[in-house]
């Protein structure tokens, strides 16, 4: 399979309704531009396998709490996994075919496996995009219980949220809401992508980079943002046609921008190129 048959697949997953898509499928459709010869049923399959196993486990009574200690037990103590603190941004944390042989990987890939296999057992779960971090929760009205897949399934209430959260701003942080928004599945994959394109940009590996933010614009087609980087990213590769359409639409769409002067430059170079 070549790249763009798997670019292909990863677009038609995500036209559907956001209910619908299969996350992990789609997350895989990202690994195969990486790793053209994976096939992607062989991993879902395995995913099954875990559920399956994972299920025989199971308490009769099915409280919440004692479903997500099960899970903890099964997915990290008996499988092994782990969060990759060593290699943080090895970009095989990225990639769900990676995160899956290796049993290790960042926030977000882990609370995938996380969310693919509470799914499959019936206990369905949603993505809280916590600033700078990831978290889990079960999609049940007013339990504010949390998961941290990275560090071994951690159990969180908002107190310990509130305090992770002091921690990271440096000062003392109320609890709200917009703190621990609950992502789409398309959200999920845009945040998965996004780590790639940084990883990436600072790896100077600008193709890889360019290719990360083409598929964040299949999920969020209007992101400014990301029309500029695929422009600037256009621009260093030599892609002027692209990169001028991009950076004009910047111009256009965001007049006051901070960086409103250093796009004009290579607008105007690209138009002074092109005379």
């Amino acid at each position: 399979m070549n790249y763009l048959l798997a670019r292909q697949y990863f677009s038609q997953e995500i036209q559907q309704p956001d209910e619908y898509i299969d996350l992990a499928k789609a997350a895989l459709f990202i690994a195969q531009e990486e790793y053209p010869h994976i096939d992607p049923e062989e991993y879902l399959n395995g995913l099954d396998t875990i559920a399956l196993d994972l299920q025989e486990r199971l308490p009769r009574d099915r409280y919440p709490m004692k479903v997500i200690q099960t899970i903890n037990q099964y997915l990290y103590e008996d499988l092994g996994f782990a969060g990759n603190t060593e290699h943080y941004y090895d970009p095989c944390n990225s990639f769900l075919n990676d995160v899956i042989d290796r049993r290790t990987g960042i926030p977000i890939t882990l609370a995938v496996v996380y969310l693919e296999i509470a799914r499959r057992i019936d206990f369905p779960m949603v993505g809280i995009g916590m600033p700078g971090h990831f978290l889990v929760r079960p999609d049940i009205a007013d339990m504010e219980i949390f998961v941290d897949a990275f560090h071994g399934g951690e159990i969180m209430f908002p107190q310990d949220c509130e305090d992770r959260l002091s921690q990271l701003y440096q000062q003392p942080v109320t609890l709200e809401p917009k703190y621990l928004p609950v992502l789409s599945k398309t959200q999920i994959l845009a945040r998965m992508l996004s780590n790639l394109k940084y990883i990436y940009l600072n790896q100077q590996e600008l193709e890889k980079a360019l290719a990360a933010v083409e598929r964040i614009l299949l999920l969020t087609p209007d992101s400014i943002i990301e029309i500029r980087d695929r422009g600037l990213l256009s621009y260093q590769l030599g892609r002027f046609h692209q990169a001028e359409n991009d950076l004009q639409r910047y111009l256009q769409e965001t007049p006051k921008a901070r960086d409103i002067n250093v796009i004009q430059q290579l607008l105007n170079q690209l138009k002074g190129s092109r005379d």
